[in-house]
């Protein structure tokens, strides 16, 4: 796609744009959100243990991390408005599915294919915002405005789904395809049809696509069956996905049109950027699974109570598109991501003691200090991973973060409900919350190592300038790096 007006303030027309791709990115927050607070519901209903119930997360994400590359890379083959316009039809479509299903294997299977729709229309959105606007303040600013309605999505999901739970989960599935409906249509009229991308000699690699797609399904299986099989197995799995990993690496060497240009990971930029972002993912999610069950299925609060009790996590949502662009403006990227990681790491350790009766007001600070460190680190870390790269590899760096978020998010959900069942010894109350404080170490030591991860930026330039405003995780942009 060309580049839209250089001009450094955003006219009519790309305002159109950006409205439409914030909905969309709104309804992938709308629709995880509402999903997590229903899954009590989904789990009465459906008959479904623990590590089944954390499958309907997982599958998602594993759809969304498991394609999100070939996603990435069929944007930039096929045309990123078309891949968005598909895809969000299928999106649509199962959305709808999973609302009228009957057993938990039929719910995951539709998660699962509604996560392989978001993995082609994510990168494709994104990679329109990063090619049609210019590289700089305008770009970050339309980054950050995204982010920052992915935020407000997640945060309107929390009470859109207490709302629709109390009234039937299955609504949770139905009202995003009236979401999707409309933005479907306002994409088809605003977001402009470019010139069919030069393939020549170009195609997907399906292979590579398949291999990873496996590799991380297997990961994420043996971090999940830890607490239910013999650590022999647990390991034979996890080796298995690495050894697909290392498969998935050693075809994208020899392939002539790789899904992942592997010289890409010589920018120690994008590398730490990703690696954040797992991290950041895995406790992000982790924690608000065991927060949810602890609330509802513990302490006995309805999924409406919940939403709102977990509301005040939205600060995010008000903070991203404001106060965020102007501490990255003055502290830069580098400064602003640390700072929101330092933050994630209070959040989880005010929560480690948790008690059977905690009252609200114990809550709010670990709630409070995350939905801060949301705001600063979400937002910059998308600017970071795809700053400084090449317009036809836009797509593949917005798919290799998608990755990266999705696949930590992944992990995160199967270490914390593995820990929880090993933990839990007993179906008494006090034996739960065992499950519970043991599980919340997960979180907490993914911030630790997210934080530890991105001061490597800041050590990498003392002595150096001040940074950048758009300064990455070493304070300075990305380059394109040749094959």
């Amino acid at each position: 796609m060309s580049s839209l007006s250089p001009a450094k303030d955003m006219d009519a027309r790309k305002w159109g744009i950006l409205l439409v791709l914030c909905g969309a990115i709104f309804l992938e927050g709308v629709d995880v959100a509402m999903l997590n607070v229903a899954l009590p519901s989904i789990r009465a209903d459906l008959g479904l243990s623990t590590s089944e119930l954390q499958w309907v997360m997982s599958a998602y994400v594993l759809g969304y991390g498991g394609f999100m590359l070939l996603g990435g890379r069929a944007a930039d083959l096929f045309g990123r408005r078309r891949m968005f316009l598909a895809w969000l039809a299928v999106f649509l479509l199962f959305s709808g599915l999973g609302g009228l299903a009957t057993e938990g294997w039929t719910l995951v299977l539709a998660r699962f294919t509604t996560g392989v729709a978001a993995a082609f229309m994510t990168p494709a959105g994104l990679s329109v915002i990063s090619t049609g606007f210019t590289e700089g303040p305008q770009r970050n600013r339309a980054l950050l405005i995204y982010s920052g309605t992915a935020a407000g999505g997640f945060t309107i999901g929390l009470v859109a789904g207490g709302l629709l739970t109390a009234i039937g989960w299955r609504w949770v599935f139905f009202a995003p395809v009236v979401l999707s409906f409309v933005i479907l249509v306002a994409a088809a009229v605003l977001v402009p049809r470019s010139g069919r991308p030069d393939r020549s000699g170009k195609r997907l690699d399906a292979a590579g696509a398949l291999t990873v797609t496996a590799a991380l399904v297997l990961i994420v299986l043996g971090v999940e069956r830890a607490a239910h099989t013999g650590i022999v197995l647990s390991l034979a799995t996890l080796l298995a996905g690495l050894g697909l990993l290392g498969i998935f690496l050693f075809l994208e060497r020899r392939a002539a049109e790789p899904l992942v240009r592997l010289g890409i990971f010589r920018s120690g930029v994008l590398v730490r950027a990703n690696l954040v972002a797992i991290l950041f993912a895995a406790g992000f999610f982790g924690f608000q699974f065991l927060v949810v069950l602890y609330l509802q299925e513990l302490r006995g609060w309805t999924t409406l109570r919940t939403s709102f009790a977990m509301l005040i996590m939205s600060i995010d949502a008000v903070l991203s598109p404001t106060l965020t662009p102007r501490l990255v403006a003055r502290f830069g990227n580098a400064r602003v991501i640390l700072g929101g990681l330092v933050l994630g790491v209070l959040s989880y350790g005010l929560f480690l003691p948790l008690g059977a009766d905690w009252s609200y007001a114990a809550m709010v600070p670990s709630f409070l200090l995350l939905g801060l460190c949301f705001a600063l680190a979400y937002g910059p870390l998308t600017i970071v991973a795809t700053e400084g790269v090449a317009d036809e590899e836009q797509g593949l760096a917005g798919g290799l973060l998608y990755t990266a978020f999705q696949f930590g998010a992944a992990v995160g959900l199967s270490a914390v409900t593995a820990v929880s069942v090993a933990a839990t010894r007993g179906d008494t109350s006090a034996a739960v919350l065992d499950g519970y404080r043991a599980a919340l170490l997960v979180p907490f030591a993914t911030a630790v190592a997210a934080a530890v991860i991105g001061s490597f930026g800041l050590r990498a330039r003392r002595g150096g300038a001040p940074p950048a405003a758009g300064g990455g995780l070493t304070g300075t942009a990305a380059v394109p790096v040749s094959r």
